[in-house]
């Protein structure tokens, strides 16, 4: 099934295309009106009509449509994308959509895949500060949480004029850049209301502390555990790092330390769907249950969320795709329109976990 913002575009190219739209298209708020949608997926389907040439959007006095002329032959770019991985968890719909984007504005995504490393992620932009022709990066930091040694190699690129837009996360020492973000703070505030309301007082978490969607969404955690005047312990709360995430809850590792944060709370938020379908599968092998005894939430509404017994309470991003996203910013970018940075709202979907 394509996306909302899809649909809402190809019925506006067709009406462009059959003459049902002369100058200008109708205001934001009669398409969403007209489509049953959010503004949000209408200006999606506008950034794409724009995108294609069909339409130019006019601050102040809307869409309007283009004359039709002969097609004009645009030079291929050539579009980096660095990720930190590339067939794990959710990254395959990411990288589906970005290459979707690419297509869509006559570009060549080149992939590259840092397995979260700073060494490698030093030798990728080693590799772009030597390439001959390279119009624009889309990347995923490497461990955002923590002081990057490749910031040096960072601004080299934005010397030579090469536009960037991260993904996911962002590094404090470069603060002009653009980014594409999910709203991880609102994130983590929304978990613990969600469970205050069900009845929850002693709250958990396990957060991944060296990027800095873990630290967000541990920031709202933290905010809304005090706006609620839950007692926050220490001991209630779980850090782990990238390279400890393959060990978690394996051969003992942080066993200690979950059976001490089950053992105290009623629920547990989880940093993603990865740790979470974890946890709940370790709290089954104690002979507990979820969530009887403790009740599991957590962030991506992934593959894990509904492969796990029982499904886990997840926070979705819905039709949005940090992917898409960014790659449309990138673009609007290159294309010389002024843009900034973009947070992406979550969706909670409620399953058995809770």
């Amino acid at each position: 099934m394509n996306p909302k913002y899809q649909m809402v575009a190809d019925a506006l190219r067709a009406g462009i295309r059959d003459g049902t739209y002369q100058k200008t298209l109708p205001t934001e708020q009669l398409l969403c009106s007209q489509f049953q949608v959010s503004r949000q997926t209408v200006r999606q389907a506008l950034s794409l009509l724009e995108s294609e040439r069909l339409i130019e959007r006019r601050q102040g006095s809307g869409s309007h449509i283009r004359e039709r002329r002969e097609p004009v032959f645009r030079q291929r770019r050539s579009i980096a994308v660095l990720t930190t991985y590339i067939s794990d968890y959710i990254f395959p719909s990411i990288l589906r959509e970005i290459e979707a984007v690419c297509s869509e504005n006559n570009s060549t995504p080149l992939l590259f895949a840092t397995q979260n490393q700073f060494a490698n992620e030093r030798r990728i932009l080693q590799t772009l500060l030597e390439m001959e022709q390279l119009d624009g990066i889309l990347l995923e930091g490497t461990k955002t949480g923590l002081p990057n040694p490749n910031i040096r190699l960072y601004r080299e690129l934005m010397e030579k004029g090469i536009p960037m837009v991260f993904m996911h996360g962002y590094y404090e020492a470069l603060p002009e850049t653009l980014s594409v973000l999910d709203d991880n703070a609102a994130g983590g505030r929304m978990l613990v209301e969600y469970l205050y309301k069900k009845g929850h007082r002693r709250i958990g978490g396990i957060f991944k502390y060296d990027d800095i969607q873990g630290r967000l969404r541990f920031s709202g955690y933290l905010d809304a555990m005090q706006e609620f005047g839950l007692s926050l312990e220490d001991n209630n709360i779980l850090w782990y790092s990238t390279d400890q995430k393959d060990r978690f809850l394996k051969d003992g590792f942080a066993e200690a330390r979950v059976n001490e944060i089950v053992s105290a709370s009623s629920a547990v938020i989880c940093y993603n769907d990865e740790i979470a379908a974890r946890l709940s599968a370790y709290v089954g092998r104690r002979g507990l249950s979820v969530p009887g005894d403790v009740a599991i939430v957590s962030f991506d509404n992934s593959q894990y969320s509904e492969m796990s017994t029982p499904r886990i309470t997840s926070l979705s991003h819905e039709q949005y795709n940090v992917g898409r996203l960014a790659a449309e910013l990138l673009f609007r970018h290159l294309g010389g329109e002024a843009c900034s940075s973009q947070l992406a709202p979550w969706v909670l979907v409620e399953k058995e976990s809770s």
